[in-house]
């Protein structure tokens, strides 16, 4: 039976894709910044927001790359810095943040907030679009059919992403209590706000 995917190159991928997924960006920032401030599930809210988000990149990658990358270059540097401003936005309110207990962050239970946070944060980083149509190809047998191979690739990097970010929403998480009280609070506020500052600004600066 031919199997609409070649076993090897696919191995390879979840290889490759993991330790991309590991590899600390936007998405991961913001997680971990609202997982250590508000607790895991804020995290996981962010993440069910990215989730939508990347898929919707995953969408407009594979159904017509070439043109839809053409059609979109004129607006790449817009949407970029206006994810990294927002990125920028929200670590000055970090910043800005009172440093709360264990109990239940007042915000953390704007559910609908977090997820358009992460939402956001995924889609304006278009040039992603672009890793997607370079990345993909280097896994995909020319002898089988692409759009079949498409379809398990992007399954497979959406599973990985989001594993990764889970446990790293997770593992923020458990490390929230070390960081409680109004003198550790102001910290972790001030390490979150950092990372968020410190990546938007590394997201306007990339080319």
């Amino acid at each position: 039976m031919l199997l609409p995917i070649d076993p090897t190159l696919w191995t390879a991928f979840v290889v490759a894709a993991t330790l991309l997924a590991i590899m600390p960006g936007p998405v991961v920032t913001l997680v971990v910044a609202n997982s250590l401030t508000y607790g895991s599930r804020s995290g996981l809210l962010n993440i069910l927001g990215t989730t939508i988000g990347n898929t919707i990149l995953l969408l407009v990658g594979a159904m017509g790359m070439a043109w839809i990358l053409a059609a979109m270059a004129q607006w790449f540097d817009i949407i970029r810095l206006a994810g990294a401003a927002y990125l920028i936005y929200l670590g000055i309110r970090q910043w800005c943040e009172k440093a709360h207990g264990l109990e239940e962050h007042p915000e953390a239970k704007r559910g609908q907030s977090l997820f358009w946070q992460g939402f956001v944060v995924a889609v304006t980083n278009p040039k992603t679009i672009v890793f997607y149509a370079a990345f993909f190809p280097h896994f995909m047998n020319p002898e089988l059919a692409a759009a079949d191979q498409v379809i398990i690739l992007s399954a497979t990097f959406l599973i990985i992403m989001t594993t990764v970010d889970v446990s790293y929403a997770l593992l923020a998480g458990r490390l929230r209590p070390w960081l409680t009280g109004e003198r550790r609070g102001r910290m972790r506020n001030k390490i979150t706000g950092t990372l968020l500052i410190g990546t938007g600004i590394a997201l306007a600066l990339t080319r």
